[in-house]
């Protein structure tokens, strides 16, 4: 004879509540101030550019000061010079992107090589980084590039070619080449780093499989780097809107408008012009321009990693 027993099933009861320390307190009041400065920080500066863009406010006759509603970003907005300005900076920042990350991807897989002296050949390379914008100005103004007494002019007359004068007959190129001397540094510090992690075995299995140094460059380290690459096009491009100590240095935004980007735009408005309002309306325009751009790259990137 066979019986069965009706097990029922037990509750769990659950566990009882821990009292809360003094650690597991809420940390709100620590945070909190750090926070509400850091908004302060933020908000402040643009709720009054925010108020200026609407006001006739110039500096020359601060008492005329009145509302105008949106006249500012009407003005400013059919203002040919910041349609100018845009298109220069769009140049600026394409410019040197493609020069930053071409040179260090191929710097960064040279400097990847065992040879002499790469140690000493790397600080060198990356030492341009850590000299101050206005500082790289002078020295490429006074040192390299000027008319009579600079290294490039000397060279050119020994050549029979005449000298160039950079900041008058191609100042936007002079403003590139200077930015890229900059920010070369950065893109070779992150793509060799990123070669760096690269497995070897990988590259010793495609060797072995016959592929040549054109191949592995091809097909195995620049998918490799497409990552770092997203990443170095990313960080340039936001800081590239806002260059301003190199053409404030070198060409004080001319000849005419040659060198005139969007920051030295509103630099102009602001403290040449004395339009504070005016310049309010255009710094508004550039803060939505930039986070078009960022949003955009930031996307690119996040798909990049996703993959």
């Amino acid at each position: 004879m066979s019986s069965s027993l009706a097990v029922k099933p037990q509750q769990e009861t659950p566990p009882p509540a821990r009292p809360r320390t003094k650690r597991q307190a809420s940390t709100l009041p620590l945070v909190a101030p750090s926070v509400v400065v850091l908004l302060l920080w933020m908000i402040v500066p643009l709720v009054m550019t925010l108020w200026f863009s609407f006001q006739r406010y110039n500096l020359l006759n601060p008492q005329a000061r009145r509302f105008i509603g949106i006249e500012n970003f009407t003005f400013i907005l059919t203002d040919s010079a910041l349609w100018t300005s845009i298109a220069i900076t769009i140049i600026l920042v394409v410019s040197v992107l493609v020069i930053t990350i071409g040179l260090g991807t191929l710097l960064a897989v040279l400097f990847d090589q065992d040879f002499y002296g790469r140690g000493v050949a790397r600080v060198l390379a990356i030492s341009p980084f850590f000299v101050m914008p206005t500082v790289s100005a002078l020295i490429w103004k006074n040192m390299l590039m000027h008319p009579v007494n600079g290294l490039f002019a000397q060279i050119t007359t020994g050549l029979g070619l005449g000298a160039i004068d950079w900041f008058a007959s191609v100042p936007l190129l002079a403003i590139i080449i200077i930015v890229s001397w900059e920010w070369l540094p950065f893109a070779l510090l992150i793509l060799l780093t990123a070669i760096q992690s690269l497995d070897r075995d990988q590259l010793e299995a495609a060797r072995m499989d016959g592929a040549n140094a054109i191949a592995l460059f091809r097909f195995v380290m620049l998918p490799h780097l497409s990552r770092a690459i997203s990443v170095v096009a990313m960080i340039e491009t936001i800081f590239f809107l806002t260059i301003f100590a190199e053409i404030f240095v070198t060409t004080g935004g001319g000849p005419g408008l040659a060198t005139t980007n969007l920051a030295y735009y509103i630099f102009l408005k602001a403290l040449l012009e004395f339009d504070v309002g005016g310049a309010s309306a255009g710094g508004l325009i550039a803060v939505i321009l930039a986070n078009v751009v960022a949003i955009f790259l930031m996307r690119s990137v996040a798909r990049n990693l996703d993959t």
